[in-house]
């Protein structure tokens, strides 16, 4: 008998939290990256060649676009 109410009581809770999640709000997504026109912080890559390239480097010569690519090994 005391088996019977501790699965009971399981269930309910487990039932409970389950009705909380459904009518709980959504939380707001976290903010990621920069603003549009900030300026980036000072960081270093490497590149294709394995060599390390600083961008204040780069953007003595002008401005700077990053592109990303996933590679097929990571």
């Amino acid at each position: 008998m005391k088996l019977t109410r501790l699965a009971a009581s399981l269930i309910a809770g487990h039932l409970l939290m389950a009705l909380g999640a459904i009518t709980a709000e959504p939380a707001a997504p976290e903010k990621v990256g920069l603003d549009v026109g900030q300026k980036a912080p000072a960081f270093t890559l490497k590149d294709q060649n394995d060599r390390e390239v600083a961008l204040d480097s780069l953007l003595k010569n002008g401005q700077v676009a990053l592109v990303f690519y996933r590679s097929a090994d990571w």
